[in-house]
């Protein structure tokens, strides 16, 4: 199983190396930003697990942060942080779009246990995502770069569905999942599939979007 991913947004920098601490023995990738500018582009470009968000921020709020991706059909759990108690402002929080509120200050125990149950909670993927200037439709099992149709086979369509919706698939976990089994006729006809499928997004401007990781699997990086 991948590492979970978290981007943390905080602006304070005794605040974000506390959370940092705190969250090191969860085994989390944690992604930090500290404005709401620099968390727009990291959401764009990455796929997360969990956003833990303060609520009041140098450029904005982080509510209409959290709209803004629930309006985009992102489900991904998100936790606020904030030092206001008032019992309104926990309902607007929610209102928002959050799955929980936590309190400033706040114990270790109670943010590591937050942000268990919320990871253990998950997301479903939406039918309907984009990922940087990458759109998908998986109803339709159509792919668009910008405004552009990314022509597609079956076999590319949920090649790039499974990549684009993980931190990352083991080489074995694809094949199982998209060829049925893990053969070496199955790995040569990936290595096919995976070769035309990064023709086809080097051709929009997405050279380099599908990276191998050596010894592990592919990745999504967003191209470049």
């Amino acid at each position: 199983m991948s590492t979970p991913r978290a981007l943390l947004v905080e602006d304070d920098g005794p605040t974000r190396q506390f959370i940092r601490d705190v969250l090191s023995g969860l085994e989390i990738n944690l992604v930090i930003a500290s404005s709401l500018e620099q968390a727009r582009t990291e959401a764009r470009t990455q796929v997360f697990d969990i956003l833990i968000v303060d609520r009041m921020l140098p450029d904005g709020r982080g509510l209409d942060f959290i709209r803004e991706l629930r309006d985009r059909d992102n489900r991904m759990p998100i936790l606020v942080l904030t030092a206001l108690r008032d019992v309104g402002q926990r309902v607007e929080g929610l209102e928002a779009g959050a799955d929980d509120y936590l309190g400033k200050p706040f114990a270790p125990l109670e943010l590591k246990a937050r942000v268990r149950a919320l990871l253990r909670r998950g997301y479903r993927t939406p039918r309907r995502f984009s990922i940087g200037r990458l759109h998908i439709d998986r109803d339709r099992r159509d792919a668009f770069v910008d405004d552009s149709e990314l022509p597609v086979t079956d076999r590319e369509f949920a090649l790039l569905d499974r990549v684009t919706t993980s931190q990352g698939v083991r080489r074995d976990e694809l094949l199982e999942e998209v060829w049925g089994e893990a053969t070496p006729e199955t790995s040569a006809s990936l290595d096919v599939v995976l070769s035309r499928l990064r023709r086809k997004l080097s051709e929009r401007g997405l050279d380099g979007a599908i990276e191998t990781v050596r010894g592990y699997g592919l990745r999504w990086r967003g191209g470049r």
